[in-house]
């Protein structure tokens, strides 16, 4: 993880890279301050719903609601207020050795319609920059540099050569860049997918 990073660190080294002076606080008056402050939260849970990141991710039972689905499903449990884009995997169990349900769920909204009884997800949260890795760090710092290189610098070639060095070029639709090397690089943390069990080879067997 990168140790010591902050919001504040983050937004000061994009504006190192931007050849502005870095912030002493969100709070110090200037137009900088104010920019990043606004932009960045955003911007990161913009980033991480672009990948699911290993180290995004969290577990949780979910309550549910006195309400009923109007139709197919006979229950419905409340999202956390924290989710952002990726639910990786349901459950209806918390026990070792759990399987994700792959069909019998819906989400609208900012619920989970079900009929099961018991209901645990893998979700995707705003992680704090205590918890991320050195490489997404390095990720947020080009695209916030990326992001308010034109508010900051008055230079729209900046924003383009950060956004290449961010993303790449516009033909790559957001996905090469620094970007690829952060989702390669996380990728590596990521477990091999075993082959589940199937009931139609094992009767073959």
């Amino acid at each position: 993880m990168a140790s010591g990073d902050t919001k504040l660190s983050i937004c000061s080294d994009a504006l190192i890279l931007l050849g502005a002076k870095p912030l002493s606080s969100f709070s110090e008056g200037t137009d900088a301050a104010q920019i990043c402050d606004r932009v960045y939260d955003d911007l990161r849970d913009s980033t991480l719903g672009m990948h699911p990141w290993t180290f995004s991710f969290k577990k949780t039972q979910l309550a549910r609601t006195i309400n009923t689905p109007v139709n197919e499903y006979e229950y419905e449990y409340q999202l956390p207020g924290d989710r952002l884009n990726n639910v990786r995997a349901v459950f209806t169990s918390g026990s070792v050795g759990a399987t994700p349900i792959q069909y019998g769920w819906e989400i609208l909204g900012d619920k989970l319609i079900t009929s099961e009884t018991t209901i645990y997800i893998d979700y995707q949260y705003p992680t704090p920059e205590s918890e991320m890795p050195t490489y997404f760090v390095q990720l947020m710092k080009y695209m916030m540099a990326f992001n308010i290189a034109e508010t900051v610098t008055d230079q729209i070639t900046k924003a383009d050569y950060f956004r290449n060095i961010a993303v790449g070029s516009p033909s790559e639709n957001m996905r090469g860049g620094f970007f690829r090397v952060a989702t390669s690089i996380d990728s590596q943390s990521r477990q091999t997918e075993a082959i589940a069990d199937y009931s139609l080879i094992a009767v073959r067997g």
